[in-house]
């Protein structure tokens, strides 16, 4: 009854999807996109026989968690060519030019005709799925061709439907791999629970990933420039419920203190806002120079991709989200040892990393701009208090590495 339901009702989502999509650009290309996968599929396979591994993530987070274990698989076994799926157009969008896949696309909705369909002429000889993505007929038509199938960066929780007494059907997806890479010690009362052994607690693979990032970091002269001689508050990610917290502070009359924010989105009306309400001077990037940089007090990123090298620069982190859709990736300022603030929702406990480095006290979360503003001015005013959560936050980040080589070493016995 319950596999009968579940067919059905993808069966009707994938008739009904193209009618509200007519009026929503983000539904529209999840039902455009999939149109041409088949056909796609069938070209791939008249150009190659190689073997091949497929990776699948919902969206662009997940896909951050994949690249280090996709780029280091296709390092060590050369021969293979690699298939990267999407759920999400927010993944395939920014992602579908990636030069490390050989093939990327969207994942058809999960019917069983698309899933046997799709499988059956891509015909992989490894499959690894990440995180949370669990769809039944893609991974029941894998296991009934013993592909081996794996996940990784997972996190199991109490509260999922697969542990419910009503999830009886869902938690038969879970049978289907071969092996699951969690990523916390709940995961691992949760599956020795239901009675489920087959996994192995090692962590996220984004650290792997953010550490590489780290490494390669560009030098950015006008950000060096801005930043000389000055303490400085990296607002990463922000969205207008975050400034909310920051104004205060900008506007405290700490002149030792400087500003960068990279706004989440670069919407003209959101720069304009941030500039009107700071009483000193404000700069975007594009329009900065080292003459006109160094005496502003805020300097406003209104271009993607310069986050990660930013946090070099920073002294203090504040990574935003948390009070909207959920927190951004708080990772990428771990790295650097940077303090980082954030706000406080009841979302961030599905970021392992946020719960860490909380209970390490390497991060601080905060409700009010007032309780904001006195856990900042605790690290401003106190060196040595400051230091130790510096030391902390990276300290972290180094505990935290070596996963992908972990998951690829295991894996090795199951890839021909």
């Amino acid at each position: 009854m319950g596999q009968f339901l579940y067919s059905f009702l993808f069966h009707l989502a994938e008739l009904l999807l193209p009618i509200p999509a007519l009026f929503n650009k983000k539904l529209r290309l999840f039902v455009k996109g999939r149109k041409p996968v088949f056909k796609q599929l069938m070209h791939f396979r008249a150009t190659y026989n190689d073997p091949v591994a497929w990776f699948h993530c919902a969206s662009l987070g997940e896909f951050e968690q994949a690249r280090p274990v996709l780029e280091e698989f296709k390092k060590r076994y050369p021969d293979y060519k690699i298939v990267l799926t999407f759920f999400s157009p927010s993944g395939y969008e920014v992602r579908k030019d990636y030069d490390k896949a050989d093939l990327i696309t969207y994942l058809p909705i999960d019917t069983w005709q698309n899933a046997k369909k799709f499988v059956d002429l891509l015909n992989p000889q490894v499959v690894f799925f990440v995180k949370y993505e669990f769809w039944y007929n893609y991974l029941k038509r894998v296991a009934q061709k013993n592909i081996p199938l794996f996940s990784f960066s997972t996190i199991f929780r109490k509260d999922q439907i697969y542990f419910k007494w009503y999830g009886a059907f869902f938690f038969r997806t879970l049978h289907c791999f071969d092996h699951f890479f969690v990523q916390n010690q709940e995961s691992v009362e949760v599956l020795e629970e239901a009675k489920v052994y087959n996994f192995s607690k090692t962590g996220d693979t984004r650290f792997d990933r953010v550490e590489e990032i780290c490494q390669q970091a560009k030098k950015l002269p006008l950000v060096e420039a801005f930043t000389e001689g000055h303490r400085t508050l990296v607002v990463g990610s922000s969205w207008p419920q975050d400034m909310v917290h920051i104004f205060p502070l900008i506007n405290g009359g700490k002149t030792d203190l400087k500003f960068i924010i990279a706004p989440h989105n670069l919407k003209a009306s959101e720069m304009k806002e941030i500039e009107n309400q700071c009483a000193g001077k404000v700069i975007r990037y594009s329009k900065a120079s080292e003459q006109n940089v160094s005496d502003a007090q805020v300097l406003i990123i209104d271009n993607f991709g310069m986050l990660s090298s930013v946090y070099r620069y920073g002294d203090f982190a504040y990574v935003g989200g948390a009070f909207g859709s959920g927190l951004h990736n708080i990772l990428e300022a771990a790295t650097y040892g940077l303090p980082i603030f954030f706000g406080r929702s009841a979302k961030n406990r599905k970021f392992q990393e946020a719960t860490d480095m909380l209970a390490r006290e390497a991060a601080f979360d905060f409700e009010r701009s007032e309780e904001f503003a006195e856990k900042f001015a605790a690290l401003y005013n106190d060196e040595d208090q400051y230091q130790q959560a510096a030391d902390r936050s990276r300290r972290y980040v180094e505990e935290n590495l070596g996963v992908t080589a972990q998951i690829l070493d295991f894996c090795e016995a199951y890839i021909k």
